[in-house]
């Protein structure tokens, strides 16, 4: 079975991603792409992510042509696609539903830098918004594409968001934060009152991450 370790990791974050509350039922999809062999694993079409299983992962080209499978791969396969186009170190994508990054998108608006940890996770700034578009489709693609090539995830208006990262783990912590950095937004503005983080306290706060946070090798 192709890439059978990537197989398994989609189907244990499926899984996270709905007890999470970052997708309902089947909506969202993930993947993972292997450079060596120029193929993305991604989760299938409708099938609900507490019932998926490693032989339901679909293995594709970047081009859309399925090499290993038998089920039909998500709807988004080319959104999917499109990212790993875009950004050439991604090795993952997620792509959810979640409520608050929703509801953002559904207003119009970004996730602004409301929260000193969204610098770290963005590397500097906010998360655009990309117009909406039906889903699944070229013109959905295209428009994400143009917009992670300076952005590692991205709004999209009615409908959800999409997160990249150099591992499953590493996008689905910046997908995570991002939803938590849209509810802190959203729960502000209901407030009335909001403070964003200046351009130079987001540069500086990106380069205290860079530089002092975490464990070092």
């Amino acid at each position: 079975m192709l890439l059978e370790e990537e197989r398994l990791e989609l189907v244990v974050y499926g899984k996270r991603m709905l007890a999470d509350r970052l997708v309902t039922l089947t909506s969202g999809n993930i993947s993972i792409y292997d450079p060596e062999t120029g193929y993305m694993a991604v989760t299938p079409s409708g099938i609900p992510y507490d019932e998926t299983t490693p032989q339901d992962i679909v293995i594709m080209t970047l081009d859309g042509k399925i090499v290993d499978g038998s089920r039909k791969p998500s709807s988004e396969n080319r959104l999917h696609a499109a990212v790993y186009k875009a950004r050439p170190h991604a090795r993952a994508v997620v792509h959810t539903h979640s409520m608050f990054a929703t509801t953002l998108g559904i207003a119009g608006e970004e996730v602004k830098a409301v929260h000193f940890l969204l610098p770290d996770l963005m590397g500097r700034g906010s998360v655009p918004l990309v117009p909406y578009v039906t889903y699944g489709t070229e013109a959905l693609a295209e428009r994400v594409r143009e917009a992670m090539k300076d952005s590692p995830a991205c709004l999209l208006q009615n409908h959800g968001m999409v997160a990249s990262g150099t591992s499953l783990a590493d996008a689905y912590a910046r997908a995570s934060a991002v939803e938590t950095t849209a509810e802190m937004q959203w729960r502000a503005e209901c407030i009335g009152k909001m403070r964003i983080l200046t351009g130079q306290e987001v540069e500086e706060t990106f380069e205290s991450f860079r530089t002092s946070y975490g464990q070092k090798a």
